[in-house]
């Protein structure tokens, strides 16, 4: 699971005088809807891409409904893959938007060209779903680097039908950008890159958004693979473990949100699900088989690959932590 290295993340917690990882109240779903994406990005953690075929169904879809009426949850993360090529993706947003749940959707901007999804952009703005969107830099040549040629031009086009449904300007319509590294290093201050980005995007293109997310990349699946090609790995590894800051650790979002994956499993984090490090270590369970308020202060399942979510300012799936 992890490289053979004498850093421990349970012992630099308690070196560092921080308790161990324990999960607070329960806020949030964050749930996977399948593998099946259009790009395949190198630094991807779930080695999604066009030939995946693992899709999550709608009567798994149905049971997680069920369980999250009859819970506190009042937020969902709907991630991939890109999650609007499951079929059943919009009959699943509308399912939660009937019961309150507030919707969080991780689109990668080029899933809008794809056939059927012509109308996306206005069908996200009619429901007003908060759209977190890849966007690793402002450069066409790092895009297309990582996540494919051609990328670039098509997330640029994606964006300006997003703004022009409304995203990044009217009330409740709104679209945050996330930028990840293109190699092993961690990301600049968020404040600092957002306002380049702010600058680069609306003077070269006319396109405006509300938030950046900067997020690190940690070495699992296919940016580990990268990293082993490469020779990286270790120092990759080091240089987490070096920039480990314990005020992170209250912020981590395993301790508020559950992972589910595109069968119902449960995990503490959605890169334990790539793991298979399933929740608390306790075995493999769906999350219709948990009861919510028996996870208040239930361990947290962690590994080496946690120094990347503690290293810097943090990362989460919003954005540093500090």
């Amino acid at each position: 699971m992890d490289s053979p290295t004498k850093h421990d993340f349970n012992k630099t917690l308690k070196d560092h005088h921080c308790p161990s990882l324990r999960r607070a109240a329960l806020s949030e779903l964050q749930i996977n809807l399948g593998y099946l994406c259009n790009q395949a990005c190198e630094h991807c953690h779930v080695e999604a891409g066009p030939k995946r075929s693992e899709i999550m169904t709608r009567e798994t879809m149905d049971r997680i409904l069920s369980w999250a009426s009859a819970s506190t949850i009042r937020s969902v993360d709907l991630t991939g893959g890109a999650p609007e090529l499951n079929p059943d993706f919009r009959y699943f947003c509308d399912r939660f938007l009937e019961q309150g749940t507030a919707i969080t959707s991780r689109c990668n901007i080029t899933v809008l060209f794809e056939p059927g999804q012509e109308d996306l952009a206005e069908w996200y703005a009619q429901r007003k779903i908060r759209l977190v969107c890849s966007l690793p830099c402002y450069s066409r040549e790092n895009v297309d680097r990582q996540r494919g040629k051609g990328v670039f031009g098509k997330s640029i086009d994606g964006l300006k039908a997003l703004n022009d449904a409304g995203y990044g300007q009217q009330p409740g319509q709104v679209i945050d950008l996330v930028y990840n590294p293109t190699g092993p290093f961690l990301p600049p201050p968020q404040h600092s890159l957002e306002m380049d980005y702010r600058k680069h995007l609306k003077e070269d293109f006319g396109i405006v958004f509300n938030n950046l997310l900067t997020l690190a990349n940690l070495p699992v699946k296919r940016f580990r693979h990268y990293l082993e090609r490469t020779g990286q790995l270790l120092s990759y590894e080091q240089l987490l473990v070096d920039n480990f800051n314990p005020s992170t650790v209250p912020a981590l979002m395993c301790r508020h949100l559950i992972s589910v994956d595109w069968q119902g499993h449960v995990y503490d984090c959605d890169f334990n699900q790539m793991l298979d490090m399933p929740l608390g270590l306790k075995g493999r369970r769906k999350l219709w088989a948990l009861q919510p308020d028996q996870l208040d202060g239930a361990p947290v399942a962690v590994a080496n690959h946690c120094f990347g979510c503690t290293a810097g300012a943090g990362s989460s799936c919003g954005g540093s932590l500090t």
